[in-house]
């Protein structure tokens, strides 16, 4: 009998972000660097598991809260925590303490008992073990459930897919119906109602209606055909500029490599990704590198709208010189390579096995390529032809003579 396909909606994203990346985590079995907001969200599902567990009759106050996060918190190091420093992670301790004293403040008049917390969900479907912990249900009623899922990053995230996959366990999971019958025993059908992102770090909800049986389908066709993928060991890597700049498994990666990881460590093998030494700074120099970088991207922005404003009067009084009084703009129009078609692209520069030169095939990367003297012609005359020839505005500016 063939077994099942551990699935979760983690291991969903990580394929689609790059197979490869896929493969070394979960093929392997190749554990990632820890990681500061990883560590910060989890201490915060902690906590609030802590105050909701449903076993509990009554609910801690708020100096529970605290010490309960304290402890969790002081079980290991910032290193193992994945900060850079213990000064940025007695920040994140601090920012953990307000948030949970701001959620206190707006909620602790009206807690009550969810259906359940952090609860593991395991379910058995077309092929697939899938494998889901909701942070929380609460149940609306007639059948209907509500499912909230946390989030403690910079921004609330506005793509559902997540709850997506959670909708579709949730209807389908003989655990979940049994929590909300012994709630409500005449219960004879378990729907969705809502699903929530809740936001901690600025104590905001972002809630979607049940998603059309229409949606849930498509999206679910999508699931299993990642999931043949798998199966059938398609594991390309898909490199980038943003998933390749923070992944960890950069040196070993045949895109940087050139060559398949070998796991059993022979010659041909990359070495195991080693976690990247972070030098330790004094605080206050931390927090002046900060203010500067801050400084620095202000003017950035500034520059930027400056040089929007001088190219739009230029074009418009036909000039491609002038002169302020102390520096000169001038304004050029400059060919530009452009690759539309970035899967076929990438697909010739493993063949040619120029892949590894670029690092990350980029716009700007792929055309350095055609002025590179160590590729050859008959390469750059291959690329050329995925190119196409576009004309830009470039404005320079220089100290006046």
């Amino acid at each position: 009998m063939v077994k099942n396909l551990s699935f979760s909606y983690s291991k969903l994203g990580m394929y689609k972000e790059c197979p490869q990346k896929y493969k070394f985590r979960y093929i392997h079995m190749l554990p990632e660097q820890p990681k500061s907001y990883f560590a910060f969200g989890t201490a915060l599902h902690e906590v609030m598991e802590y105050i909701y567990n449903p076993a509990n009759a009554s609910f801690p106050t708020l100096e529970q809260a605290l010490v309960f996060f304290e402890k969790y918190w002081n079980r290991t190091s910032f290193e193992q925590k994945g900060y850079a420093s213990a000064e940025k992670e007695l920040a994140g301790f601090a920012e953990g303490r307000r948030i949970i004293e701001n959620y206190y403040a707006k909620y602790a008049a009206s807690f009550f008992h969810p259906l359940s917390v952090e609860m593991k969900s395991t379910l058995e479907m077309d092929g697939l073990n899938l494998i889901s912990i909701l942070d929380r249900i609460d149940y609306l009623g007639d059948g209907k459930i509500k499912i909230l899922d946390y989030k403690t990053g910079k921004a609330v995230p506005r793509e559902p897919e997540q709850l997506y996959m959670y909708q579709k366990v949730a209807e389908n999971s003989p655990a979940i119906k049994a929590l909300v019958q012994q709630r409500d025993p005449g219960v004879k059908e378990l729907r969705v109602g809502q699903l929530s992102f809740y936001h901690l770090p600025t104590l905001e909800e972002v809630t979607f209606e049940r998603v059309p049986d229409k949606e849930i389908f498509e999206f679910w066709q999508g699931v299993l055909q990642v999931a043949d993928k798998i199966r059938a060991g398609k594991f390309e890597p898909t490199p980038g500029e943003n998933q390749c700049r923070w992944c960890d498994y950069r040196n070993i990666c045949p895109v940087f490599t050139g060559k398949e990881y070998n796991p059993l460590g022979t010659q041909n093998a990359c070495p195991a990704p080693e976690p990247t030494p972070v030098p330790q700074q004094p605080a206050d120099e931390l927090d002046i590198l900060s203010e500067k970088i801050d400084r620095c991207g202000e003017l950035l922005q500034q520059a930027k709208q400056l040089q929007q404003e001088i190219i739009a009067l230029m074009r418009k009084n036909h000039f491609e010189q002038h002169f302020g009084r102390q520096f000169k703009a001038e304004l050029a129009r400059v060919e530009k390579l452009e690759f539309t078609d970035k899967e076929k692209v990438v697909e010739l520069l493993r063949t040619l096995k120029l892949l590894a030169k670029v690092l990350v095939p980029t716009q700007s990367t792929v055309a350095g390529l055609l002025a590179d003297n160590t590729v050859p012609a008959q390469a750059k005359a291959q690329l050329q032809a995925f190119a196409r020839k576009t004309e830009e505005e470039k404005l320079t500016i220089e100290k006046a003579d």
